[in-house]
């Protein structure tokens, strides 16, 4: 068991190991907030991701850390240097426009709180984890960071793990 913050989790299987990548600054802002919330603020955001394994792999890991330079470029692709808005947001032709003219690097997603975030990375490790593995890893937790005090965390097993794992000794 893990303990994040308060919060415990524990893992779906026996093998379970974590990653932390970090150093994605990037900017938002929540349009529908009533406080400063609204306004465009940022943060260098990180995330702590947990995987688990059905078996271990043939080096003996859960999860070759070094295969996951591709979820990192994505990471940096979405979070590094962009400003992050909800696809809802009332201001959204004004800010396609700035990135039009170059002055933002926009990136549009249904939710850019740390809650969306989170899932949307779950969402993406899994993605990966899937293909590659064929159902022998998942991620089930990741942390979300804005900054040192501010952190969300989504957990979820997916469905073809959780069948996997049923099957593992």
């Amino acid at each position: 068991m893990f303990a994040v913050e308060s919060i415990v989790l524990s893992p779906p299987t026996t093998f379970s190991c974590s990653k932390l990548f970090e150093g994605y600054p990037c900017c938002h802002r929540q349009w529908r907030h009533p406080g400063h919330c609204r306004f465009v603020h940022g943060y260098s955001r990180s995330f702590t991701l947990w995987f688990a394994a059905t078996e271990l792999d043939a080096c003996g890991f859960v999860v070759d850390f070094s295969s996951l330079r591709p979820l990192d470029q994505q990471l940096r692709d979405q979070f590094d240097h962009t400003f992050l808005v909800n696809a809802d947001d009332p201001l959204m032709d004004e800010w396609q426009q700035l990135h039009e003219q170059g002055a933002i690097d926009l990136r549009v997603m249904e939710n850019v709180g740390m809650e969306g975030t989170a899932a949307l990375v779950w969402e993406w490790a899994n993605a990966l984890l899937q293909e590659r593995d064929g159902g022998r890893t998942c991620c089930w937790a990741v942390e979300a960071r804005e900054n040192p005090s501010n952190a969300s965390v989504f957990t979820a097993t997916p469905p073809w793990f959780a069948a996997a794992a049923e099957q593992s000794p």
